[in-house]
């Protein structure tokens, strides 16, 4: 696929750094109340006087509501423009966290968590167009590494952070952070954000509301079935959702492939070099989730670790690949990203093979970090490179739509790979089945590095 003319600045000053901060300052936001709010659970289930199992409804819209309409905000963005609808998220997000800190009832709590998804939504759906508008081409690795090691900080300090607040003030503070934050960041990004090049086609048909619709039915009916699995609920019901969502995606795309610029990029999916990089994203965060998923029972169950000593044998793996992102997105400045991102994942399933073959038992904390961290390096090894490959293989009018599938590739990844543990634990016997999911996950990893070697640029 050619690309279109590139409109990003030529060179980089200290002019671009409050758009950067901006940029990022809302990123670390979405990225932290996905998983800042998990440790609040309890807590929630107390004061609003209702069962644990319904207070995860409050993690599942949220996530649910981002999936369901990262591809239709992408297409606004693309449509109309990524500054007004990162300030337009970023409003809402914060207007949303208000609403969370100040609700009467559990019912309330919900109704502005879906909120702050719309507002993720749109911050998460043109997060990668804004970084290619600010950063020059020669440097948008950086840039794209950046974004990877504030999203890997932002997640594994997540519970940390939600710890210190819960220690020192009531839960309502995790969401009253965020005002400050989100209101600097949209006075910020007002002034200093980039607005969307000049389109070579003037002619712009008006948004397509009926392909949001499918989206919305499509990923809400499929995600939400696979997370009933995920929880072990009606399996009957699973899988109705399932059938109806897999007939109107079919009948979805069968609509996007008559459309100029699909909701659903069908038209970039003709890019070999895109279509390729999406399953290698798509198999390489099956291959995360399902190891950082099956892990904690390993050092838990096997080796009787402490929930706080389990928890502290995950960081290794956010610290390794925080530190090795902008190495990596430096290093394919001048050589090979796709090659790059397959030596990453085969660095990552060699870390996987050498957690299988820790001793049976007394496995000692040193052994376990180190393979840790070798599996962190491996993925950013992996992250960067596989990102850059994708943003490089669309045109520049359509890199809201590239962003957006590039988050959902993540997003149906990591739900597989909660979908996988779930059903590997449930079919095999619990001595092995941890050894299954790591197997599973070294096979996902191979089978990325695969898809990202057989790649070609453009």
């Amino acid at each position: 696929m050619a690309e279109t003319s590139d409109h990003s600045p030529q060179h980089f000053s200290p002019r671009s750094y409050p758009a950067i901060f901006a940029v990022l300052m809302v990123l670390v936001m979405t990225v932290l109340d996905g998983t800042i709010v998990n440790v609040a659970l309890p807590v929630l289930a107390a004061d609003f006087n209702v069962s644990d199992s319904d207070t995860v409804w409050i993690v599942t819209i949220y996530q649910l509501v981002i999936t369901m309409l990262l591809l239709p905000v992408s297409a606004i963005g693309d449509r109309g423009s990524y500054r007004k609808t990162f300030l337009t998220g970023t409003l809402i997000f914060t207007a949303a966290s208000i609403g969370c800190a100040l609700s009467p009832s559990f019912g309330w709590v919900l109704v502005a968590r879906a909120f702050q998804g719309l507002g993720a939504a749109c911050v998460m759906g043109v997060n990668i167009a804004l970084t290619r508008l600010i950063y020059p081409k020669k440097v948008l690795g950086r840039g794209l590494a950046l974004n990877a090691m504030v999203i890997a900080i932002s997640t594994a300090a997540g519970p940390t952070i939600a710890g210190a607040v819960l220690s020192a003030a009531s839960w309502h503070w995790l969401f009253l952070i965020n005002i400050p934050f989100g209101l600097a960041a949209f006075f910020i990004g007002r002034a200093k954000l980039p607005a969307n090049p000049p389109k070579e086609n003037k002619s712009q048909k008006s948004f397509d509301f009926l392909s949001a619709v499918e989206n919305m039915v499509v990923f809400g009916l499929l995600f939400y079935g696979l997370g009933m699995f995920s929880r072990k609920e009606n399996p009957w019901l699973a899988c109705g959702l399932l059938f109806i969502g897999i007939v109107v995606a079919w009948l979805y795309v069968r609509r996007q492939l008559h459309i100029q610029e699909p909701m659903l990029p069908v038209d970039l999916f003709r890019s070999r070099l895109f279509s390729l990089s999406i399953m290698t994203s798509v198999g390489s965060f099956i291959a995360q989730n399902v190891a950082m998923i099956s892990l904690p029972f390993l050092f838990h169950n096997r080796y009787g670790f402490s929930e706080i000593l389990t928890g502290l044998l995950m960081t290794p793996w956010s610290l390794a690949t925080m530190a090795i992102s902008p190495i990596a997105a430096r290093f394919v400045e001048k050589h090979n990203p796709e090659r790059t991102a397959a030596c990453g994942m085969a660095v990552y399933a060699c870390g996987i093979l050498l957690l299988l073959m820790l001793p049976g038992e007394g496995a000692s904390v040193w052994q376990i970090a180190w393979r840790m961290a070798l599996c962190g390096i491996g993925f950013g090894m992996f992250q960067t490179p596989n990102n850059i490959v994708m943003v490089i293989a669309t045109p520049l009018s359509r890199s809201g739509s590239a962003g957006g599938m590039q988050s959902t590739a993540r997003l149906v990844g990591q739900t597989l790979g909660a979908t996988i543990v779930t059903l590997v634990f449930a079919v095999t016997a619990s001595g092995v089945s941890i050894a299954v999911c790591l197997y599973v996950a070294m096979s996902f990893a191979i089978l990325a590095g695969a898809f990202s070697i057989s790649r070609k640029s453009s």
